[in-house]
């Protein structure tokens, strides 16, 4: 069974684990890179997550004691982060292979989005790199659309990420 937590700055330790689990598993999917997050410690990771208004979540993997006994494993993350005018960002979204195709990340998107819509949000929007196509994915079955302005330029100078929306009504 999976179990989402909701992140405080407590629990910088995990949330820091995740994040560096999630760009060394995964360094195509993200803008972040691994060596950008090393630097700083504990301050930096709590400062992350003491963000005002966002929404920080973790998946975590059942263990035999129920999600807050130690065998419980992380296996996901995703943050919610709050912007001008009802609009709402969603973040480092990451499952760990091991958790792939359970429906974590469905369960990750949808806890983002209830955060968003109780907060008044009115857009909730993400930029994801190009050719990433199970996220795109994922986020399409979701119900976001790709926007035509252009996203973050990427390190290569040339490439942007693509941005997409989805209305909350």
């Amino acid at each position: 069974m999976v179990t989402l937590r909701i992140l405080t700055t407590d629990d910088w330790p995990l949330w820091r684990d995740l994040r560096l689990a999630a760009l060394s598993d995964s360094p195509h999917a993200f803008k972040a890179r691994l060596e950008d997050w090393h630097h700083g410690g504990e301050e930096r990771w709590r400062a992350r997550l003491h963000l005002p208004g966002a929404h920080h979540v973790a998946a975590l993997l059942d263990g035999p004691d129920g999600p807050d006994g130690p065998d419980a494993t992380p296996v996901g993350l995703a943050d919610g982060l709050p912007g001008a005018d009802g609009v709402r960002e969603l973040r480092s979204v990451w499952v760990g292979p091991e958790a792939r195709g359970r429906g974590v990340a469905d369960l990750l998107l949808e806890e983002v989005e209830r955060w968003a819509r109780a907060s008044r949000g009115t857009t909730l929007r993400l930029a994801v790199l190009p050719g990433n196509e199970p996220a795109i994915a994922l986020y399409r079955r979701h119900g976001f659309t790709a926007l035509a302005e252009p996203g973050g330029l990427l390190a290569d100078g040339v490439t942007r990420e693509l941005v997409m929306a989805k209305p909350l009504r």
